[in-house]
């Protein structure tokens, strides 16, 4: 049975940062592309950030570019959001999601991805 549990979300101020990470069982964590998503209160589920199943590439929104790093390390089968300089529009519920044969310009569309965990909640308080 596949699981992915997020978790490191909390409340912050703005300018503050997070680490959200998220932990796979029950696939072959190294095979996957990853990606990270959230919905905000009232809004539709939206992409934020993916890395590709090697590690070679990463990929960003443009409203957290230069802001938020996505990384992988396939020996804890754990991916990683680290999130800086929050703003209060980056207040959602934060959800990873697991991709076995997406494309990487796929890797911003939800129906790309297998599997999804139970998201974790972030708040920025401005």
């Amino acid at each position: 049975q596949v699981q992915l549990v997020e978790s490191g979300g909390g409340m912050v101020q703005a300018g503050g940062s997070l680490r959200l990470s998220c932990a796979a069982s029950g696939l072959t964590f190294s095979s996957y592309s990853m990606g990270w998503f959230r919905q905000g209160p009232g809004k539709e589920r939206e992409f934020v950030a993916a890395i590709t199943w090697s590690g070679r590439s990463t990929y960003y929104a443009d409203s957290v570019k230069g802001r938020f790093t996505v990384s992988r390390d396939d020996a804890k089968n754990t991916v990683t959001l680290q999130m800086n300089s929050l703003k209060p529009e980056d207040t959602a519920v934060y959800y990873c999601a697991a991709s076995l044969l997406a494309v990487d310009r796929a890797l911003h569309r939800s129906n790309s991805y297998n599997y999804w965990g139970q998201g974790t909640q972030v708040t920025v308080s401005s």
